[in-house]
């Protein structure tokens, strides 16, 4: 049975490798308090595709 709860799994996916013609997408889960944070997230994370740490965005 699930539990029950304010945290979420969320995906984060790479906003600059779209304007690059680099193939592949880089994306991340991790979860999140939905009551603290109840917009969208932004991490810095590392971006295998580009070799640099990038901005990710949470997506639906």
């Amino acid at each position: 049975m699930a539990k029950k709860g304010n945290r979420i799994q969320v995906i984060l996916e790479c906003t600059e490798q779209k304007d690059t013609n680099v193939p592949g997408t880089s994306r991340y889960i991790t979860t999140k308090n939905r009551k603290n944070t109840p917009s969208r997230i932004e991490l810095k994370k590392y971006n295998p595709n580009l070799k640099r740490v990038t901005v990710h965005k949470e997506i639906k």
